[in-house]
């Protein structure tokens, strides 16, 4: 079945890494090859990108945004809107491969393709809703409003964890918002990006896109780099861990650029003691074994309350028996492998760091062999009681890895929440109205994403999503994140014969 999905997306077994759309240039890089964590098998190699192909791919992207600036914004949204129809037909062979080559679950690949079209479908409306203000001028006769424009290139650096979707949710508003994308996919989920290439292709020759409008550069860490300190790119948007998005954002800003950061995620979930501890349960498990703990919004820490502390955790205990493990595209399992063998070690490392700082685990981890883990990179959920001051409780671990941390008062559990590095996302479980109230003011959660009775991993198109501290500040997907592609423009026009200036000041000649 996998190889009637290659062919669906044009992709053989070497492929070209390289594109300006529906022109695939003879990359002049590295050969790089896409192994699946769910059975190990290498499934194809792609050529990367080199200097010079990437100079390429840049001039290209330049010449096409002088033609596609001047679309209008609704019939840019016409071709974004044919793009959701698209993949909504490709919807199963994408997910698959997003489930094979990534490794996350078949319902999650799925997901992830639904993200896609539900972006295009938001940016089709926003394509018709790019509003500006209007301002009262101090001066007669003067006219005061603002308007935005587009910014030009769009570098998108993606990664693995969502290798389609992330790249949709910036692509498909700086398309609206009359930009050219330049995205570099992570090198360990090449093919997906293909797929995609050739799909976007299809529908923007068919309506006459310039050529460079959606262009790809696979590559490495070089490549990335490239992309942050080249001047023609006014944005790039990274989505990654923290070590990588300081560098961008070093590189980005010493040539005074603009970064969309999305990082490293260190998420809490606060159980109360007035929780529905049953539906409480489903939010934490999932966030937690969720694509395997390779979500930035996974669950990481629950913070629960003295009076359920044992009673909860006794659930959570039962609820990680009942985990399957194996196969993401086998419908009954709940969770796959980890992306690859080096994610497998540091797994490992985090868990014996844990144990050497006082963590005491009621769930045993480890890395899981025999039939149907011949990849190596299966491994178990593991939930450990630790203080939240611990050095690895302080750090994101990209793995199913659960800290458990009892708290007495919600000041307390607030001010656990918050005191990590990490600001993405955070959740508090209550029924209790004012409860709810306080972890949402001012004074409580200091997450970019802050939910109650929901859990913290998975979010809606329609609001913005990113988070503060070390998880960059940036915003993607809804509501005004549009903006952030863009460059705001004020304008005052004078409609009389006299030239009166602001502020009163006389200036008679």
């Amino acid at each position: 079945m996998m190889q009637n999905i290659l062919r669906e997306f044009n992709i053989e077994a070497a492929n070209s890494g390289v594109s300006t759309g529906s022109t695939w240039l003879e990359a002049g890089g590295d050969t790089l090859t896409s192994f699946s964590p769910v059975d190990g098998k290498d499934i194809a190699t792609v050529k990367t990108a080199s200097r010079a192909d990437y100079d390429a791919v840049i001039s290209k992207a330049a010449e096409a945004f002088t033609e596609w600036r001047q679309w209008p914004a609704p019939r840019r949204g016409e071709v974004v809107r044919q793009v959701g129809q698209a993949l909504r037909e490709h919807k199963e062979s994408l997910g698959r491969l997003v489930s094979y080559e990534m490794g996350k679950s078949l319902q999650e690949g799925y997901g992830e393709v639904q993200e896609m079209i539900d972006i295009c479908d938001f940016a089709v409306g926003l394509s018709r809703q790019l509003h500006g203000l209007t301002m009262h001028s101090e001066r007669p006769g003067h006219r005061m409003y603002e308007q935005w424009h587009p910014l030009g290139i769009t570098g998108i650096i993606s990664a693995f964890n969502f290798p389609v979707a992330v790249w949709s949710w910036n692509s498909m508003l700086a398309w609206v918002c009359g930009d050219v994308c330049v995205w570099k996919p992570s090198e360990k989920t090449p093919l997906t990006a293909l797929a995609c290439q050739h799909i976007t292709a299809k529908v923007f020759a068919e309506n006459k896109v310039p050529e460079g409008v959606s262009c790809l550069i696979i590559g490495g860490r070089d490549t990335g780099e490239w992309l942050a300190a080249d001047a023609r790119v006014p944005l790039v948007s990274a989505t990654g861990s923290t070590r990588m998005g300081k560098a961008v954002g070093a590189a980005v800003g010493a040539r005074l650029g603009r970064a969309l950061l999305e990082l490293g995620g260190n998420n809490a979930i606060i159980i109360s003691k007035d929780a529905d501890l049953d539906m409480s349960l489903i939010g934490c498990v999932f966030g937690a074994v969720g694509t395997a703990g390779q979500r930035c919004t996974s669950t990481r820490r629950l913070i629960i309350h003295d009076s359920v502390y044992d009673t909860f955790k006794t659930k959570l205990v039962n609820a990680y028996k009942q985990l399957r493990i194996g196969d993401p595209l086998d419908q009954h399992n709940h969770v796959g492998p980890l992306i690859d063998k080096q994610a497998v070690e540091l797994y490992l490392q985090s868990i014996e760091k844990c144990k050497a700082e006082g963590g005491k685990f009621i769930v045993e981890g480890g890395v899981l062999e025999g039939k149907g883990y011949e990849s190596g990179c299966y491994v178990k959920p593991a939930i450990a009681e630790v203080k939240n001051e611990y050095s690895i409780v302080q750090h994101e671990t990209f793995a199913p890895i659960l800290y458990l941390v009892r708290y007495s008062s919600l000041d307390e559990a607030i001010a656990l929440q918050n005191n990590v590095p990490q600001g993405l996302s955070s959740a508090i479980m209550t029924l209790n109205l004012r409860e709810a109230e306080q972890f949402l003011s001012q004074g409580g959660s200091d997450c970019g994403i802050a939910n109650v009775n929901i859990g913290t991993s998975g979010a809606e198109i329609g609001g913005a999503f990113g988070g503060e501290k070390e998880t960059g500040g940036g915003r993607e997907s809804g509501s005004d994140a549009w903006k952030a592609y863009m460059r705001r423009q004020t304008n005052t026009i004078n409609y009389t014969d006299k030239l009166p200036l602001a502020q009163g000041i006389k200036f008679d000649l």
